[in-house]
């Protein structure tokens, strides 16, 4: 499996481990769960870890778009934690894509990335 999902802090956190690369079958898993969670505790945190990813398929991109648009206030921190320097970028990227205050962290720093995600 490309994602594995688990909810932090009582389900106001979400943790998304992707790797490998996604394809669009993958967010038939993903969007019902965030929208579960949207639903139950409104706006979320998310960490969203890309150790061992690899990308996107066309479907799944398209899919990833669909979703930052349906989405875009219902994210309020995004900790992107990554090991790569594209991956780097893509905190960059997503910025028009949502509301939420977004930061990139090290693999090395994912607990900086918990402890961030949690502030008020």
């Amino acid at each position: 499996m490309s994602i594995e999902l688990n909810e932090e802090n009582g389900g106001k956190v979400l943790v998304v481990h992707v790797s490998g690369k996604l394809v669009k079958a993958d967010y038939e898993l993903f969007v019902p769960e965030v929208e579960r969670l949207v639903k139950q505790y409104g706006k979320l945190s998310m960490l969203f870890d890309m150790t061992g990813f690899h990308g996107w398929d066309a479907g799944a991109m398209w899919e990833d778009l669909k979703f930052g648009i349906k989405h875009f206030t219902d994210i309020e921190r995004l900790a992107m934690v990554g090991e790569k320097k594209w991956q780097q970028g893509m905190a960059m990227f997503c910025k028009p894509f949502t509301k939420a205050a977004i930061r990139y962290f090290d693999h090395t720093d994912i607990a900086e990335a918990r402890t961030w995600l949690t502030e008020t």
